[in-house]
């Protein structure tokens, strides 16, 4: 049964990241970008004297940026250690060697794949004690940090199958970074203006807010800041439920978008990585 489970691949991407000088400086800038953030809010709120006090209400606040700020870093991370995995062995010409092994399309993919989504675990693991200045000043329940952290492992695994697939059909890193980047800004932003955009005319066409407005609800259901805000704030969902029409939750739209995301992507890096083969074990 352990060796059906046993990746060669995972395992030598796995010694390869968390052993270099790379991987340690990338989550050392990770940790060092949220203590500013939590430093500065802290100084910020007890107006730099460092002898006022910290009022209560204000950790709601905090852990609401902190979150908005830590899926915006996952974000901007996730393209860098994805979108190589497999163009970066094309250009180092080490594919060919790779594909004549005995390992199976799906066994590269899926252990390049795990082995960038392990180190972003950490990256949000190592994160966490941070998080524990939020609980100490109350406003916040646990089972919203868990919820927040099972949505950040959701979207890290659909943004790194994003760059896996992109990685597999470009023959360059760079331009792989770049589609990479680009379903980002789509995701992030493009939905954001699409959901203001369908707001605007659904308000439009019923003045009384009367009505159903689908494409709003699924601009703002497969957004993820929007994922997180609904996330923190209950009065957030039921502010787009009254916008929309639609009382679905949001994190049920897109949790099945995402997995259906990683899903596509998948399949598609693992049949285009021996397109020109005959057979693709």
């Amino acid at each position: 049964m352990m060796g059906k489970l046993y990746n060669p691949v995972l395992v030598k991407e796995l010694k390869l990241r968390f052993r270099s000088f790379k991987s340690f400086s990338g989550l050392m800038f990770y940790l060092a970008v949220i203590c500013l953030f939590v430093a500065g809010f802290l100084l910020l709120t007890t107006e730099f004297t460092g002898r006022g006090f910290f009022r209560p209400e204000m950790s709601f606040i905090m852990f609401t940026i902190l979150t908005i700020l830590q899926m915006a870093l996952v974000l901007f991370i996730t393209p860098s250690l994805t979108a190589g995995a497999i163009s970066s062995e094309r250009e180092k010409q080490t594919l060919n060697i790779l594909l004549t092994t005995t390992q199976s399309s799906t066994q590269i993919i899926v252990g390049k794949l795990l082995s960038s989504v392990a180190f972003l675990v950490l990256m949000l693991i190592a994160g966490l004690p941070l998080y524990s200045l939020v609980f100490l000043f109350g406003g916040v329940s646990p089972s919203q940090l868990a919820s927040i952290v099972f949505f950040y492992l959701v979207t890290v695994v659909a943004i790194g199958s994003v760059g896996v697939m992109f990685s597999t059909i470009t023959k360059r890193t760079i331009v792989a970074m770049i589609a990479t980047y680009g379903s980002i800004i789509f995701l992030g932003g493009i939905t954001a203006f699409f959901f203001f955009l369908t707001t605007a005319f659904h308000q439009m066409g019923n003045p009384s807010g009367a009505g159903t407005s689908f494409m709003t609800y699924f601009w703002a259901a497969i957004n993820p800041g929007a994922l997180m805000l609904t996330l923190v704030s209950s009065d957030m969902d039921n502010a787009l439920a009254e916008l929309s029409g639609v009382e679905l939750p949001v994190w049920v739209t897109y949790l099945i978008v995402y997995i259906v995301i990683i899903i596509f992507c998948l399949a598609i890096a693992i049949k285009k990585l021996r397109a020109n083969m005959k057979s693709n074990r």
